[in-house]
């Protein structure tokens, strides 16, 4: 496989997501005709197309389905030779990419990563925000935070604790409402609250079978969602604690009746533990987010 065989690949997966040559040409910054001669090599290789024009755009053949996660692998193998490549031996320097959930990514991970970056001017950071479990074994990602256990082998894991959720609500709603004084005093309040029921959901629910939930008024599956509904005022909601707690607009109600625990986990290839940039952040991140959760690391 030549050089340019990456290149190929990169925009055949660019169009895959895109549905166009336009837009692939937009989100990889080449020119359209560029992206369509990548395409042209690579179905000239296969023999075959694998793109069929439709009124939705460029749709893929059986074949193209079958090379997507091959190219996958071979995009997050590229991605993980540009980060190890970037790294200078004996400094922290280079690039470091952590996967995290939305909320844990942008309301928790800035305040610990920046005391890091400001003391390690060489180092950057790659943010994958999502809930989807990222492959580690494939580098798809350097370092996870994950609400799962991770159930890879050759992996440097640590158990970081529980994070309890808490009932929180504005202060001006719990004046117009009452604040309850039970879970079932929900049943007539406006509460916020998941639109499915989630993994962790359907286990305290099997492990507490009496507890009975509210019809949630306002519903979302982003947690990002929730928590700006329970700020913005739109009545009582279950956000994790230490994030409730440190909002001044917010307050607690319900106290220690909420039996909702999110477990948390962090982890890291093995092969990166001698690598000076992932050491620095993994043992940042189990610093912070432990502090997070009020545990000592």
């Amino acid at each position: 496989m030549n050089t340019q065989s990456w290149d190929f690949y990169r925009t055949f997966l660019a169009v895959l997501e895109s549905g166009s040559l336009s837009a692939a040409a937009r989100l990889l910054g080449l020119t359209q005709p560029t992206v369509g001669r990548h395409i042209e090599a690579l179905e000239r290789d296969a023999g075959q197309q694998l793109f069929t024009r439709s009124q939705r755009g460029l749709e893929p053949t059986d074949t193209a389905r079958a090379m997507k996660p091959l190219a996958e692998a071979m995009a997050a193998s590229a991605d993980a030779m540009r980060r190890a490549s970037s790294e200078t031996r004996d400094e922290v320097s280079g690039s470091v990419r952590i996967s995290a959930s939305d909320v844990i990514a942008i309301e928790v991970l800035p305040d610990i990563l920046a005391p890091v970056m400001t003391a390690y001017p060489r180092l950057e950071i790659e943010l994958s925000v999502s809930d989807a479990i990222e492959d580690l074994l494939n580098r798809k990602a350097d370092i996870a935070l994950r609400l799962v256990e991770p159930s890879q082998a050759a992996l440097v894991v640590r158990y970081i604790g529980r994070i309890p959720i808490g009932c929180f609500a504005r202060k001006d709603v719990i004046a117009r409402f009452d604040a309850p004084q039970t879970i079932e005093d929900l049943q007539g309040l406006p509460t916020i609250g998941f639109d499915r029921e989630l993994a962790y959901v359907r286990d305290v629910l099997e492990a507490f079978p009496d507890l009975t939930l509210p019809g949630f008024r306002f519903r979302s599956d982003s947690n990002l969602a929730q928590l700006a509904a329970i700020r913005a005022g739109c009545g009582f909601g279950l956000c994790q604690h230490p994030l409730g707690e440190r909002d001044p607009a917010l307050t607690e109600v319900l106290h220690g009746q909420i039996p909702f625990q999110l477990p948390l986990w962090i982890a890291m290839h093995e092969d990166l533990r001698r690598s000076p940039r992932c050491r620095v952040v993994f043992d940042a991140l189990v610093k912070g987010m432990s502090a997070y959760i009020g545990r000592p690391a």
